[in-house]
């Protein structure tokens, strides 16, 4: 297989347009922290657009599985760390070259960064040659690298590269100064005094001796007397600083582009296996998930929210996990119960799942089997706009009205807490309205509301309930379950309201 990409297999599926804005969703769903999570300290390689497209192909999918799959193991990941930090000594080389005024420290910047890039070729070829690797695309990629490794223009370049720091290694002048004149010539041998002189004035120290020695700067900065002095020892050297000169010239297109590429796009796997580990190292589970383009009986036990999670982590505070499924005809999870009780992360969790399996990368969960859609819609309560001399019933309502006219069979819509400005009698009619709609189209979604009579509308509607510790209903469990919503939802949102719930009545009574 001709290697194309370690993130497409084919060319079709690649990138046409990097995004640099995230989707829609991502704000409600929290996918924007979790994204900046993983790509924290990896700016330089532009991962964002990696994690703002989505895979249409299953396959797609499954080649990304088996990447993460390979690099799970840890003499391959170390392997693939080594050469990314080459290949970031050798963009910084690159860098400073540019960054640096004088010819000749530019262009031994530009010798030091195509050693670097050598030297890494080589190492990862080797390093790929000794290990068993099973993923199409490391298997696809080591062939192109050995290739590449052994090819005639590469192993030429490196065998230039080497005898040319070689030629400046053995480049010796010397300079005698002498007031305001320096004179630079070759170096000649000569008879070193330092130790007769030393031994001369051994006797006449006393005490602690102040030393006069000069500090030569280690900075890279050069001064115009020290370029002065560079441009003539090049003169006493013309042919090696003219290879010099010829060497940059015709190698300025050295990196090859495919290994390049390799080198931005493996950081993709690499940052989210890096992210993944903390959560790991807390107990939390993590599976490749099946996917399905046609079979909607979607479950995942022991899911999470990851960026709930990795707060809770940073934290020391424990993560709560829940599970869910859908089987046969049902598609809708209509989710109830207290505020505050976990229903709108149970809502971001189903979302985010969806998301993370749809760009190829493990899940939350130690089993889960997943839908791929085609597009992700959100709805959450947000605050009214007062510049758009709406209410926010209207704005609710015009925002839903436009995801239902888009969605298809195949999309997944997630609605939280929606219809909560009007009355119970407007809004239960309302939300019937907008759940037929959604029945019809026969899609995923997860729809958080307090209209309990919404849980029971349909065959296709399932109904999870926030809990309670029962002896004491104020303590929330965190834990969703399929259970008949128990019609307390809308009083609870009533009773907090008006500042009559558990603790609100625990407040006043201690005043």
């Amino acid at each position: 297989m001709a290697f194309h990409s370690i993130l497409f297999e084919r060319t079709e599926d690649s990138i046409k347009a990097e995004s640099v804005e995230a989707p829609l969703f991502f704000l409600d769903l929290n996918l924007d922290q979790v994204v900046d999570a993983i790509v924290a300290g990896k700016q330089e390689n532009n991962l964002r657009p990696f994690f703002y497209t989505s895979l249409g192909d299953i396959e797609a999918i499954k080649y990304r599985h088996e990447i993460m799959i390979d690099l799970e193991n840890e003499v391959l990941f170390e392997d693939i760390q080594s050469f990314a930090e080459k290949m970031r000594a050798m963009r910084s080389h690159l860098t400073l070259a540019g960054k640096l005024y004088y010819k000749y420290q530019k262009e031994r910047m530009f010798l030091d960064a195509v050693a670097i890039y050598g030297d890494a070729v080589n190492c990862l070829a080797h390093d790929l040659s000794r290990l068993v690797l099973k993923s199409r695309g490391f298997l696809a990629f080591r062939a192109y690298l050995t290739n590449y490794a052994e090819s005639h223009p590469f192993t030429s370049l490196v065998a230039e590269t080497k005898k040319l720091l070689g030629d400046l290694s053995s480049v010796k002048y010397c300079l005698l100064i002498k007031g305001n004149h320096v004179q630079v010539r070759k170096y000649e041998p000569g008879i070193d005094y330092s130790a007769e002189v030393e031994e001369t004035f051994e006797k006449f120290k006393q005490g602690v001796v102040e030393d006069y020695k000069a500090e030569f700067s280690d900075g890279l900065t050069m001064n115009h007397v020290e370029a002065r002095v560079l441009d003539f020892v090049a003169q006493l050297y013309p042919d090696i600083f003219s290879t010099l000169d010829d060497y940059c010239a015709k190698n300025a297109n050295y990196l090859d582009e495919t290994i390049g590429v390799f080198d931005r796009e493996i950081q993709f796997y690499v940052a989210y296996l890096e992210f993944i580990a903390k959560f790991k190292r807390a107990g939390l589970k993590f599976c490749y998930p099946q996917i399905s383009k046609e079979c909607k009986e979607v479950f995942d036990f022991e899911g999470f929210d990851l960026a709930l999670a990795n707060k809770l982590i940073n934290a020391n505070s424990p993560v709560v996990c829940n599970d869910f499924y859908l089987k046969d005809k049902e598609r809708i999870f209509v989710v109830s119960g207290p505020n505050q009780g976990g229903k709108t992360t149970f809502a971001r969790t189903f979302g985010q799942l969806h998301y993370l399996a749809g760009i190829g990368c493990p899940v939350p969960g130690k089993e889960a089997r997943l839908f791929l859609f085609d597009r992700i819609f959100t709805h959450f309560e947000k605050e009214e706009k007062i510049n758009n001399l709406r209410g926010k019933l209207q704005d609710d309502l015009l925002s839903i009205y436009d995801i239902l006219n888009q969605a298809t069979p195949n999309s997944i819509i997630i609605m939280n807490e929606i219809l909560t400005s009007t009355t119970l009698k407007d809004a239960v009619f309302l939300g019937k309205k907008i759940m037929e709609n959604i029945v019809q189209l026969d899609l995923l979604c997860v729809f958080v509301t307090f209209i309990d009579e919404l849980a029971s509308l349909s065959e296709k509607t399932v109904s999870l309930v926030s809990t309670v510790i029962p002896e004491n209903p104020a303590l929330r469990t965190y834990k969703i379950v399929r259970r008949p919503a128990d019609g307390l939802a809308y009083a609870l949102s009533i009773a907090e309201k008006y500042r009559l719930t558990y603790d609100y009545l625990q407040e006043r009574l201690k005043s």
